[in-house]
């Protein structure tokens, strides 16, 4: 069994620290499957140039499964998603858990 939502939410936090002291935007996003931790990741827009390094898209592209749907997994975000990652976790996870700050 896994650990509580404020858990998991409090290592998406952590995420978001590391992304404001890079001098990213602070967002943070934590993928969690069967109560495991299997990907972290946050903002790295600025310290790649690249304008869809995102949390939640470096995150989703991160985990290496049997299949690209994790239809058992929950995504933990710091922010409240923009269009393209809500529509990238609508086509890949089935459950995501959103607190927004």
């Amino acid at each position: 069994m896994g650990q509580p939502d404020e858990y998991y939410m409090k290592l998406a936090l952590e995420e978001a620290m590391l992304a404001c002291k890079e001098g990213e935007v602070p967002v943070g996003a934590v993928l969690v499957i069967d109560g495991h931790v299997v990907a972290k990741a946050h903002n790295q827009r600025e310290a790649l140039a690249d304008p869809t390094a995102h949390a939640e898209l470096k995150l989703l592209s991160m985990h290496v499964a049997d299949t690209w749907h994790r239809d058992m997994a929950t995504l933990y975000v710091t922010k409240e998603p923009c269009v393209m990652c809500a529509g990238a976790m609508v086509n890949k996870v089935k459950k995501a858990c959103i607190w927004v700050l």
